[in-house]
């Protein structure tokens, strides 16, 4: 058994303003099926294929800007397009976040709501990423995070070393996922998450992925937090991520 990963879930205090900037940003599709959530899908690829991941903004009470954990880092083919990009952004209504990393091949931006992100400078292993390059994780040891999100939706660990781990799907498409070692990371909330569901959506499946999840060392985050047909765990670094159920 395997899990997909199915969409990266964004809070926001405003899900449709923020639905449409994500959807402008990357080309996408916007629909909003309900009120408070809005998702942004890719154009063509239908999931699971893991070119098709989506964005799923969810509006809640009192999403705090403050730095987290996890940002998303967009993929542009040539300097030219890189300046672009960064100039169509900020048109859009993101504004500059350098945060002291102008040396790095990467221009840091916030959008309307705070969140950090980055337009990547070309890279030839994000040629065939599509517009999100990679999601990327701070955390404490990159070799146990490869290990455990490796055997948790069965992707390939291309790179790690006590600094960086770099997976991808096995299919070899879509966004990479990075762990990044930083020093004095700090117990915060995530605005930014990973929802994972099995394929197809069952309910036995999903009961035996989180038992599955838990033997690799996930903890359940459920408690108090309600009838949901999803279920929260945290990673053995403690970031929060969904399996999904059937609704």
């Amino acid at each position: 058994m395997a899990l997909h990963l199915f969409e990266l879930n964004v809070k926001a205090r405003d899900d449709s303003a923020l639905g449409r900037f994500w959807a402008e940003a990357l080309g996408w599709d916007v629909s909003s099926a309900e009120p408070g959530a809005t998702s942004v899908k890719p154009v063509g690829p239908v999931w699971p294929d893991p070119a098709a991941v989506r964005i799923d903004v969810i509006a809640v009470p009192d999403p705090e800007t403050v730095k987290y954990r996890a940002h998303i880092e967009l993929a542009t083919d040539s300097a030219a397009h890189h300046a672009e990009s960064v100039a169509r952004l900020e048109e859009l209504g993101a504004t500059p976040a350098d945060e002291g990393h102008g040396d790095l091949a990467r221009t840091v931006l916030a959008d309307p709501e705070g969140n950090v992100f980055c337009v990547l400078e070309p890279r030839e292993t994000h040629r065939d990423t599509g517009p999100i390059a990679a999601v990327v994780v701070d955390c404490a040891d990159p070799r146990a995070m490869a290990r455990f999100w490796g055997e948790a939706m069965d992707w390939t660990v291309h790179d790690v070393t006590d600094d960086r781990a770099l997976l991808r799907s096995a299919k070899g498409v879509g966004p990479y996922l990075e762990f990044l070692r930083t020093p004095h990371l700090t117990d915060v909330r995530h605005r930014l998450h990973l929802d994972l569901a099995p394929h197809p959506f069952d309910g036995r499946r999903q009961a035996a992925e989180v038992a599955r999840l838990g033997a690799l060392g996930a903890t359940s985050a459920d408690a108090g937090r309600g009838d949901f047909p999803w279920q929260v765990l945290t990673d053995p670094e403690g970031n929060e991520f969904c399996v999904l159920g059937p609704a």
